[in-house]
């Protein structure tokens, strides 16, 4: 089983459709980003300080680099770089914290998106194949239900883990002690800068980058025979902490480096080479230490131009 590109995890049948189903409004999904945002929005403005301001932008660096993209996204689901169970623990729970799901909902809806993504019968809601309003809809508010889609199974090491079901069970609930804490030590402001904004920053960021990196953009890798191509989102990159260069990890979904060439910056990646020079991190893999995939071409140019040309001002993949 190839745990690094999340294979191993689909189970598939004969019969197995990665097309049909139907997109459903989810009570619990609206409910929880409608109520950040509309926090943020409503009340962030009348309790702002600048030292919550601080809170907001450290809490969202540290959950989105470490938590998301390194403890959730690199190392839970990837399996890209190994680490102690502890740190891992402590990365995945940070992740957790970004406010999207627990870390078995993450995993099940990153392996199906790309499962599909691979398939040429993939489902609009898992290609991000909609205008930028619907998606937004259908992605913030709504869950896909699949008629007959694969089944999820994770590896024993993380599937009778305690701690990670402790996680998937109360995984809303994380936010309750960290807003008791910034409420002791700053009061309201802090509580809504440091959770409400922070969470709706963070899950509507999350889905934003998701939408411009399967529309049209700059691409440096072509995969023969994929039904979804993987773009760059360059002007993300930082703020994404390395996650926006996605036609890269479309290409190497196994490597703990996203931000493939010089002009690429990846802070997650120098996250994770800092854990290595203190012995934290080790086998970390890189395009260099992996089997070359056959159905990847590397292009001669950059391909696909302006991402904002096409996607904001509306022209979509066929």
């Amino acid at each position: 089983m190839d745990w690094s590109i999340g294979s191993g995890r689909m189970i598939e049948t004969e019969t197995t459709s990665a097309d049909n189903g139907h997109v459903r409004w989810s009570a619990v999904k609206s409910i929880w980003i409608s109520s950040m945002t509309l926090t943020a929005v409503f009340i962030g403005l009348f309790v702002f300080s600048w030292s919550a301001f601080l809170v907001f932008i450290l809490l969202t660096g540290l959950t989105l680099c470490a938590g998301h993209s390194v403890g959730m996204h690199r190392r839970f689901i990837h399996n890209s770089f190994e680490c102690p169970l502890w740190l891992e623990y402590v990365l995945v729970w940070l992740g957790v914290m970004v406010g999207m799901a627990g870390p078995f909902g993450m995993m099940k809806q990153h392996d199906l998106r790309d499962w599909a993504q691979r398939r040429k019968d993939c489902h609009a809601f898992l290609c991000h194949r909609n205008s930028i309003l619907k998606d937004a809809w259908w992605q913030l508010h709504c869950d896909l239900h699949l008629d007959n889609g694969p089944e999820f199974l994770p590896e024993d090491r993380i599937r009778h883990d305690p701690i990670y079901k402790f996680m998937e069970r109360t995984w809303m609930w994380h936010q309750l002690p960290i807003a008791l804490i910034l409420f002791a030590i700053g009061g309201w402001s802090w509580v809504v800068w440091g959770v409400a904004a922070r969470v709706s920053v963070g899950v509507i960021g999350h889905w934003l980058v998701g939408y411009f990196a399967h529309d049209h953009g700059p691409r440096r890798w072509h995969l023969v025979d994929a039904g979804v191509q993987g773009y760059d989102v360059p002007i993300a990159a930082l703020v994404s902490f390395g996650e926006s260069w996605h036609n890269n990890h479309h290409a190497y979904p196994g490597s703990a480096k996203l931000g493939l060439d010089d002009d690429q910056p990846d802070p997650g990646w120098w996250l994770i080479k800092t854990f290595e020079a203190v012995g934290l991190a080790w086998n970390i893999k890189t395009p260099e230490t992996m089997c070359q995939r056959e159905a990847l071409n590397r292009l001669e140019t950059d391909e696909g131009g302006c991402w904002f040309c096409h996607s904001v001002l509306g022209r979509r993949p066929t």
